[in-house]
């Protein structure tokens, strides 16, 4: 990222949330952002997942300039190199843990066979420890069986980068350690860790914290 800014037009104001970020996050890394409520975490991990576009500047991911794609050509990025995890799950409340799993599969295009696909699915949920729950929904697990199937979700494209969004904040300590574990398995396989988070437990972790207040990173 260079020289990023975001402005929000409000009323007739402009509030810029961001200014002046300048961030390189290189592949295999596992880093954590903090920064208080209103700190503009948010809309900076907004833009990092390509969920957002920023206001002036530029942002290059998988060596492709993103600032200025449209939504379909943001969608296609997210989907091929960046896999998701939310402090809400949002998982479909009518579909097992395995469709769930499947759900990203969808929207990209792959030379694998529907059955090759599946079997990765299921590769992934004895990874993420849920191969017995397959069939069960989401309201039948608990916070951290969610999760762990955000997780298992977020993998299934075999994305480059995993964007986590304060992925333990509604998990007790003992479910948070197990996920914030599991998570660390997937940076030591290779795969980009960006937690966003206000909880300094969590962002110990990991192996650079990069702080932000006022719309400015103050520590990187």
């Amino acid at each position: 990222m260079e020289n990023i800014t975001k402005t929000y037009k409000i009323g007739e104001d402009n509030v810029e949330v961001l200014t002046n970020i300048n961030l390189s996050i290189e592949k295999g890394e596992f880093a954590a952002i903090m920064g208080a409520s209103g700190s503009g975490k948010t809309t900076l991990m907004n833009i990092i997942g390509c969920l957002d576009v920023p206001t002036s500047g530029r942002y290059i991911l998988a060596g492709k300039e993103v600032s200025n794609l449209t939504d379909d050509e943001l969608s296609i990025i997210r989907n091929e190199h960046i896999g998701f995890v939310f402090q809400n799950f949002y998982l479909l409340p009518y579909a097992t843990v395995f469709e769930n799993i499947l759900l990203p599969t969808l929207y990209v295009s792959t030379s694998l066979s529907k059955l090759e696909v599946e079997k990765r699915a299921s590769e992934i949920l004895r990874l993420v420890g849920l191969q017995e729950r397959a069939k069960f929904r989401p309201n039948q697990l608990s916070g951290g069986q969610q999760q762990r199937v955000a997780i298992a979700r977020a993998l299934i494209n075999d994305p480059e980068m995993i964007l986590c969004d304060e992925p333990t904040g509604q998990l007790d300590s003992k479910t948070a350690a197990e996920i914030i574990d599991l998570l660390k398995k997937m940076n030591e396989q290779g795969k980009t860790l960006i937690i966003v988070t206000h909880d300094q437990n969590i962002a110990s972790h990991a192996k650079r914290i990069i702080k932000i207040k006022d719309g400015a990173i103050v520590r990187n």
